[in-house]
């Protein structure tokens, strides 16, 4: 057996199906692989029409998803602090407690 570079073949990485998975372009379930590819990056990739996504663009993805994404204000969202409170809010009494009896 000759021991060339040339005959050497980098060892093959295996890919492995991740049960459940549906493709976000093709929307097929089960026909997704990750494997780690040359750089070390986690790749996700559908079989079917062959989509595929790196770790590191998937990471870029939800970052830039996260910057976009706003807390809703509603009434008790806190705003420099405080919190925001309708001007007719008044303390609820409970009856029938002791201090009703006085």
């Amino acid at each position: 057996m000759n021991d060339t570079p040339e005959n050497k073949t980098a060892p093959k990485r295996p890919r492995r199906f991740i049960a459940g998975a549906v493709c976000p372009k093709c929307s097929e379930m089960d026909r997704t692989v990750m494997y780690t590819n040359d750089d070390g990056d986690e790749v996700r990739e559908c079989i079917s029409c062959g989509y595929s996504q790196t770790s590191s663009e998937q990471a870029a993805e939800v970052a830039q998803a996260d910057g976009l994404a706003t807390e809703l204000t509603t009434r008790v969202t806190p705003v420099d602090g405080k919190a925001l409170l309708d001007e007719d809010v008044k303390p609820l009494k409970i009856l029938g407690s002791s201090s009703d009896a006085e």
